[in-house]
């Protein structure tokens, strides 16, 4: 299993080089207290929502895109852990300068109710960010296990469902106010991996005639008009750094 970090950054489109930089920077650091995995991904089809979407859980201005990403810690100890650590990390320095607006980053810790998939070099990544209501948890938990399944079924290579009970409030933003979650409703973050944009196309065509998928119009237990969510390319992915 793994123990998720969510991030969802504004970041001014021509900063996507100093961005990508930046992130690379800092995997040392986050590789020498325990980090698995950090995935860094740039906005490529990324809808706006009549109600709520990613450019608005970020405050996004004009001329901004999104990043996506999520960084794995393997458990939620070997991330208790970490925190501690850079703390009293003297190595431990914030960038000069950062690319993108750092009030503005939404980010959260998230226990993982799912994943499968065998992995493997992705290049694309859907991700989402949901309103769950807390009696309809174990309801939102088995349709994931379902989509999982449909979604490894035709093509994708990883898909991770994860879930936070309780988030803290932002003082710009945060993952509650991205999908104007109301009480008794936590937050969910989840992501599904392809090898390439065309795979994932061609898979979410399959995924639509699967009869396993929720028919048009039936009951959810989710509200998916405050569900957000986006294509994004792979700009960063420490698995596949050589």
């Amino acid at each position: 299993m793994t123990f998720i970090q969510g991030f969802l950054v504004p970041v001014p489109e021509g900063n996507r080089e100093k961005y990508r930089e930046m992130a690379k920077s800092a995997v040392p650091m986050f590789e020498k207290h325990g980090m698995v995995r950090m995935v860094e991904c740039w906005a490529d089809d990324v809808p706006h929502g009549e109600t709520t979407d990613m450019y608005r859980a970020t405050k996004a201005e004009d001329g901004e895109i999104i990043v996506f990403s999520w960084v794995d810690w393997g458990t939620k100890e070997a991330w208790q852990k970490a925190h501690k650590a850079f703390s009293e990390d003297e190595e431990m320095e914030a960038p000069a300068e950062m690319p993108f607006d750092g009030m503005r980053m939404t980010f959260a810790e998230f226990d993982t109710l799912g994943e499968a998939g065998p992995g493997g070099n992705s290049a694309y990544v859907h991700g989402y960010v949901a309103p769950v209501p807390n009696a309809g948890k174990d309801a939102f938990a088995e349709m994931c296990a379902t989509m999982r399944e449909v979604a490894i079924d035709a093509g994708a290579l990883r898909a991770v469902d994860s879930f936070a009970p309780s988030l803290a409030d932002g003082k710009v933003t945060d993952f509650k106010q991205a999908v104007k979650a109301e009480q008794g409703e936590s937050v969910a973050f989840g992501f599904t991996e392809w090898a390439s944009k065309a795979d994932y196309e061609a898979g979410m065509a399959k995924m639509r005639e699967d009869d396993r998928m929720p028919a048009p119009g039936s009951d959810m237990p989710i509200d998916g008009k405050r569900l957000i969510f986006g294509g994004f390319e792979v700009l960063l992915d420490t698995a596949q750094e050589g």
